[in-house]
């Protein structure tokens, strides 16, 4: 995987590539947009990183590095690797609901496994190479890991919107 940047931000996250192969320029894309949930999260405590956007909304930051290890977990593994794999959190196939003795750091751990395991089983793929889809309506239509990529950079910028309002409403952070 090639996703090298010359450049990064002054928060240390990397600069999506400029120019380049497809490929690599889609997972510099990928990588940006993980890296900015990482550091919508840092320096949080657990009690932070559970406060709930507004009523009635649940939504919080730890349920949201969740639902996203479940989101790498179901495109990656799922999808493309075609592995039969149950929901990460505990039969939470959405990773949003909370478990008390779960801290942020954990969840954070979890994040990062999904994320590398992802990573492992399409190295070495084209952009047109294809997996299935696993739920419905779609179960087991093709899928190409372009439109996997394409996804996940818009699941990630979708979601790093909500993290961008739970976090300046947690400690007035913004920006990112």
């Amino acid at each position: 995987m090639t996703t090298d940047t010359p450049h990064t931000l002054p928060d240390g996250r990397p600069v999506p590539l400029l120019t380049g192969p497809e490929l690599p320029m889609l997972e510099s894309w990928l990588e940006f947009h993980r890296a900015t949930l990482a550091l919508k999260c840092a320096g949080l405590d657990d009690a932070q990183a559970r406060v709930a956007a507004v009523e009635p909304s649940a939504l919080t930051l730890l349920g949201l590095v969740q639902h996203l290890a479940e989101v790498e977990r179901n495109w990656f593994q799922r999808v493309i690797g075609g592995l039969d794999l149950p929901p990460v959190f505990d039969g939470d196939p959405s990773g949003y609901v909370l478990d008390p003795a779960r801290t942020l750091e954990d969840a954070l751990a979890i994040w990062r496994h999904e994320v590398e395991r992802g990573r492992e089983l399409y190295a070495g793929w084209s952009l047109d190479d294809t997996g299935r889809m696993v739920d419905a309506p779609l179960t087991g239509t093709e899928v190409s890991l372009r439109w996997v990529l394409i996804h996940m950079i818009e699941e990630y910028a979708r979601h790093n919107g909500h993290a961008d309002l739970l976090r300046e409403g947690i400690d007035g952070v913004t920006g990112a």
